[in-house]
């Protein structure tokens, strides 16, 4: 009998920090040592002239998920943890969310049942909470968090989903009592609700107008204003898909003055521009999310901040709808308003290879802040430390072996995910994942999907790290 299931040898391991030339030898899902020797293992993976890194964590994306408006994302928990997979991601956090009058347990529990069987890759949950009513925050919160769901994510804008600044509070209030941690959508309702109704009012309808109706200043005005909410009750706030150096500077000024203020990144806010927007309308609809794509001055400000650690994660916000179809962005005719095209982009399996191409072979980032925005930071912030994110012993085996030279052309033919399409066509990359294994089991390899539908199982997070240990500022925030 092997003496361990698995062993990848041969590779430049990221482990402790650094690379290592060691193997890794992996027993019963997890990670049983890091060694120069080549015992004997059932399995044997030659990483020769590669990199092996801990399986990505992708922090933010909707899957399967139905909106306030009752359209649902294109893709399944299979079709998206496919395409996760072979973008070198082991761990998605989807959004069981809530809409106004529903039970926060009912929607995590319906949330599970369209998971089960189908991801092979694993998975945790975000809550989504727009009805924060005292049986949600005291009832059903308390027990979901003691189950494994620790994060929350609350708009500040969409009429369907936002909160306002005093439910906010009070959200805040019982996320502190409980050890979660809050995830911001952060836009100015109001000030978009104006830009809006002036636009369309005016005749300026197509979705270039988008970007004026949903400015970099209302991201940053909201960003503020969730940060001085997160001050008043001393709790860490995540600040979501940041994609303006305004908001940027929000949060970096609130860490310098010693604030937990955490934030994420996306490729969006990277590489696309508001002039993409400013296509043909069938075109167009294809680049529209919220926030929108700002300039090229933004992306430089977004770099450094994935440089520096300003940013903690970088998460793709894959939200995935068709073309066409009842529930496509095109589905409400072809002159519809901006307003009306269902926002977001694909975007789990291009994730982390553009990080890497334009990010580590462009000489932006090293490879330790590619594993930390990757893996390692997401797994600490969110309850995952010392079980995923990275490769030590008694980690789960979630690796993804990466060629840094293989080249490939972006191409929505080559794509898993739902969608029929990518806004990064024709993109050329350097720096390719080849293999990747979650839990000991080898998911895809070569261009070959291995593991099964159901291989993928549901991750209990533990609390957020921070919220809540310290005394409260004041007994009437306790």
């Amino acid at each position: 009998m092997s003496t361990f299931d698995l062993l990848v040898r041969g590779g430049s391991v990221f482990a402790n920090g650094r690379l290592a030339r060691v193997n890794v030898a992996v027993r019963d899902g997890r990670i049983a040592a890091l060694t120069a020797d080549a015992p004997d293992a059932a399995t044997v993976i030659d990483a020769t002239g590669r990199l092996v890194l801990p399986g990505g964590i992708d922090v933010h994306c909707h899957i399967a998920q139905t909106t306030s408006t009752g359209a649902t994302t294109a893709d399944d928990f299979h079709e998206a943890t496919v395409g996760a997979a072979f973008g070198g991601t082991t761990l998605v956090m989807p959004f069981a969310a809530q809409h106004r009058g529903q039970s926060l347990r009912d929607s995590v529990s319906a949330y599970r049942e369209r998971a089960a069987g189908r991801a092979v890759v694993d998975y945790a949950f975000h809550m989504i909470v727009t009805d924060p009513n005292p049986t949600v925050l005291e009832t059903e919160l308390p027990a979901l968090v003691s189950e494994g769901f620790t994060s929350v994510k609350l708009y500040m804008t969409y009429d369907a989903l936002r909160v306002d600044d005093r439910q906010l509070l009070e959200t805040l209030l019982h996320a502190r009592r409980l050890g979660v941690l809050p995830m911001i959508h952060a836009e100015s309702h109001d000030m978009i609700g104006w830009l809006t109704e002036r636009l369309l009012s005016l005749g300026y309808r197509h979705p270039r107008h988008l970007a004026h109706a949903r400015p970099a200043l209302a991201e940053r005005e909201a960003t503020f204003r969730a940060i001085g909410l997160a001050e008043l009750l001393d709790i860490p706030v995540f600040i979501v898909h940041v994609s303006s150096a305004a908001a940027a500077a929000q949060i970096a000024a609130a860490q310098r003055s010693g604030l937990p203020v955490f934030a994420e990144t996306c490729p969006q806010y990277l590489l696309l521009t508001e002039r993409d927007l400013d296509r043909p309308f069938h075109e167009a609809v294809k680049y529209c999310c919220s926030p929108p794509p700002r300039s090229a001055l933004d992306h430089g400000a977004l770099w450094d901040g994935l440089r520096d650690g300003l940013f903690s994660c970088f998460s793709s916000d894959h939200s995935v709808f068709r073309l066409d179809g009842p529930h496509g962005k095109r589905s409400a005719g072809d002159d519809a308003p901006f307003n009306r095209i269902p926002y977001g982009l694909p975007g789990l399996e291009t994730r982390l290879p553009l990080l890497f191409s334009e990010g580590v072979n462009r000489g932006r980032l090293s490879l330790e802040r590619f594993v930390e925005l990757s893996a390692a930071g997401p797994a600490r912030l969110f309850g995952m430390a010392g079980r995923k994110g990275v490769i030590a012993p008694g980690a789960d085996a979630d690796l993804a072996i990466w060629d840094p030279d293989a080249r490939t052309t972006l191409s929505a033919a080559t794509l898993h995910d739902g969608a029929g399409y990518t806004v990064y066509e024709g993109t050329e990359l350097r720096g390719l994942p080849v293999t990747t294994i979650s839990r000991g089991v080898v998911v895809c390899d070569a261009g070959r999907l291995l593991a099964q539908p159901g291989h993928g199982r549901l991750v209990a997070c533990e609390r957020a790290p921070g919220v809540g240990t310290r005394p409260a500022p004041a007994p009437w925030l306790a």
